[in-house]
């Protein structure tokens, strides 16, 4: 099983506050002899609509000595469910969860924007004292 980051209850009430509904925690991720794990799955469903929009997240906390040993580790992760997830379950959008505060920091520098924007990160930015996302950045 899965070790959470400090944010892992805190995204999830994000989400629940933005109409989500958790349906995994952790999501299980299991392709050929592969199993991994997303922290969370979850859904919403449109009234106008029978089925709901599906998403992957995995929380990231970026407290590491070194951001940029953070992102490449978040990223690798991030890149291997994605691509897993598009076999196994194409209508699951997956999104690397990041705090309001290393989002306007690290993820507002050029190499960083760069370098989500090249390897088709979306991120899910909430704020922690609020609990609350305040961005979907595809």
């Amino acid at each position: 099983m899965p070790q959470y980051d400090a944010y892992h209850e805190t995204v999830k009430r994000a989400l629940v506050k933005d109409g989500w509904t958790i349906t995994d925690d952790p999501l299980v991720i299991e392709y050929e002899d592969l199993r991994l794990f997303a922290d969370l799955g979850a859904e919403q469903t449109f009234a106008a609509e029978k089925a709901g929009r599906k998403i992957a997240v995995e929380v990231k906390v970026f407290g590491a000595v070194s951001f940029i040993d953070d992102f490449h580790k978040a990223a690798g992760q991030y890149g291997n469910y994605r691509a897993l997830l598009r076999r196994i379950e194409p209508d699951r959008e997956i999104f690397l969860a990041v705090s309001l505060g290393v989002y306007e920091t690290d993820f507002q520098r050029p190499s960083i924007r760069d370098l989500t924007a090249d390897l088709e990160i979306d991120l899910l930015v909430f704020d922690p004292h609020q609990e609350e996302i305040v961005l979907w950045s595809k």
